[in-house]
């Protein structure tokens, strides 16, 4: 099992930065960021950093220069401030150099904050495999509150996915035996049913509300790094969403489609689709096509190509053969379309 060793989440974080990399006796750090993170909060690590540690800092846009110049022993640890592709790239990074990573995420829409995780792109599109289970994790309420809604959404999407992606390991298991985690399981599955019970009280986006997101992302990340890969948070839900963003330019983010996917492969597992479609309006976040701005046509020819997008996972999308005229019928049926 991979497990962060120091968690903490809580108002005005940037000094616990700085104070936990003087106690791991780092002397040389890169940060990864981007423009907006670097403003909010990445440059108030560097600052304080100042005349005790050795930091240098990388915008996102560089990072293809960088990872050509990387050497082992440069730096010491490598901490990802920013969003999803920001984090990414800095587990990427580490694992390159072989060094820990600090995760100190500064918006609430992905489960990637903890989870050892990572999503690589290639020609534009994205898949996932395992890289590093970050050993830090610094959530900064105050800087991740000030993020766009749409945002914090997303992560509740992709958090509601768990409550079909824990259910399709458990068929994997049944189909070929591959292994299966009850507790991880049971985590994930918590992480999904907390934002599902109180969706209503989430969607105000106040403090409380978005520190729940945060706290239930973490969960969901240590869910991955006990299971030891992405079964018990990523299954049918997230090969459909995969799916459209490579047949989309512009697709939604990714927990919007996560939580849209969720809907049509709960009604596959015969569970409760009704309940996940009202989650997902009560948190104000996309429940149909049409709010996902995905036409049917699309929608459906990524439900055929998703089974392909990792054809060694096992999921209802394997047991259950669709065909055109099936998939739109759910569609009408669950109101997705």
């Amino acid at each position: 099992m991979e497990l962060p060793h120091y968690i903490i989440v809580g108002e005005k974080l940037s000094d616990k930065v700085v104070e936990r990399l003087r106690i791991g006796g780092f002397r040389n750090a890169l940060i990864i960021t981007s423009p907006t993170p670097y403003r909010l909060m990445a440059s108030k690590i560097e600052s304080e950093a100042h005349n005790a540690i050795d930091v240098e800092v990388c915008v996102l846009g560089e990072y293809g220069k960088l990872l050509n110049g990387l050497e082992s022993g440069r730096y010491d640890v490598v901490l990802g401030v920013g969003g999803g592709r920001v984090i990414d790239t800095a587990k990427a990074v580490a694992e390159t150099v072989n060094v820990p990573l600090f995760s100190i995420p500064t918006v609430a829409s992905h489960d990637g904050i903890a989870s050892p995780m990572t999503s690589i792109r290639t020609g534009g599109k994205a898949y996932s495999r395992k890289s590093v289970m970050p050993s830090v994790i610094i959530a900064d309420m105050s800087v991740i509150s000030l993020a766009p809604r749409r945002y914090a959404v997303s992560g509740c999407g992709d958090l509601i996915a768990k409550y079909s992606a824990v259910r399709d390991w458990w068929l994997g298991h049944l189909s070929s035996g591959e292994y299966y985690g009850r507790y991880a399981a049971h985590l994930a599955y918590l992480s999904a049913a907390v934002i599902i019970k109180s969706s209503r009280k989430i969607s105000r986006m106040d403090l409380d509300g978005v520190r729940t997101i945060v706290e239930a992302l973490i969960s969901a990340g240590v869910s991955m790094g006990i299971a030891g890969s992405s079964r018990p948070c990523s299954g049918s839900e997230h090969l459909i969403a995969h799916s459209l963003e490579h047949l989309m330019d512009n697709p939604p983010l990714h927990g919007e489609r996560c939580g849209v996917a969720t809907v049509f492969t709960s009604y596959l597992h015969g569970s409760n689709w009704r309940r996940i479609a009202e989650s997902l309006r009560g948190l104000g976040a996309p429940s149909t096509l049409n709010e996902l701005g995905v036409d049917t046509d699309i929608f459906t020819e990524a439900v055929i190509k998703a089974p392909t997008i990792r054809p060694e996972r096992y999921t209802v999308l394997n047991r259950v053969k669709l065909d055109r005229k099936r998939i739109l019928d759910i569609l009408q049926e669950t109101g997705l379309a």
